[in-house]
Formats: C-alpha cells, structure tokens, sequence
C-alpha cells in the first residue's frame, strides 16, 4: 500500500496542494470581490437627492428622487429627466468645495506674511 502511494498514488502531499490553490484563490480573487461590492453597496445606500452622479454609460446627471420600493432614481440631466436603476450608478461625483477651498487659501496667504523682526530693524536704523 505504502508503495503504490509513492508510486504515484493520490498523496497527503497532493491535498495540501490543492488546499493552498484554493487558499490563494480566496485571497486572490474572491475576497477583493467581496470588498468591492460592499463598498459599492455603501455607495449605494448613501445616495441623496442632490448628489451629482455618473451612469454606467457615462451620462451626468444629478439625482432628483429616489424610489426605494422600485430600487430606480430619476436623474435631472440638464432639464431632461431619466429614470434609471439604481445598479445603473457608476460613481458620485464630489460636490464643489470652493466656498472652503477659497477661505483656506485667504487664510494661508495671510499667515505667509512675514512681520519684520528686530534685527531687520535695527540693521535698517544702522544704515540711516
């Protein structure tokens, strides 16, 4: 028996391979899926009227209702209006900061001001 097994035979050493295979292919493939899809399902869920949004076929749009019996949102794209299924959002764009990015670079640019110190000063009295 023992032979026939070192011959060839369905060894110990086969079922660990097949068992690391399998582990890695988890690790691989499988659990980036899964990841993926929780975040998009998050998205999903975090979807607000308001929100400026891309479609599966590239179409911007933003979002002006949301049925949740029908799992479907209207999109208003420029005064024309869509209904899509919620599967069909690609991505939520970003809405436009400028408000908080025009306050943070006043106040940076305030603060990069030197005052002129001491010894500015005083080389400056020297000099008169």
């Amino acid at each position: 028996m023992l032979v026939a097994a070192a011959n060839g035979g369905f060894g110990m050493s086969t079922i660990v391979f097949f068992i690391l295979i399998f582990g890695l292919m988890y690790f691989m493939m499988i659990r980036p899926q899964r990841k993926q899809q929780q975040k998009r399902q998050e998205m999903m869920n975090q979807l607000n009227v308001g929100d400026n949004v891309v479609t599966i076929g590239r179409l911007h749009g933003v979002i002006d209702s949301i049925n949740d019996e029908d799992k479907t949102v209207t999109l208003d794209c420029d005064g024309v209006y869509l209904v899509f299924d919620r599967m069909a959002i690609m991505r939520v764009d970003q809405k436009p900061v400028a408000e908080t990015t025009e306050s943070t670079t006043t106040a940076e640019d305030t603060s990069n001001v030197e005052e002129p110190s001491e010894e500015k000063q005083d080389k400056e009295d020297q000099k008169d």
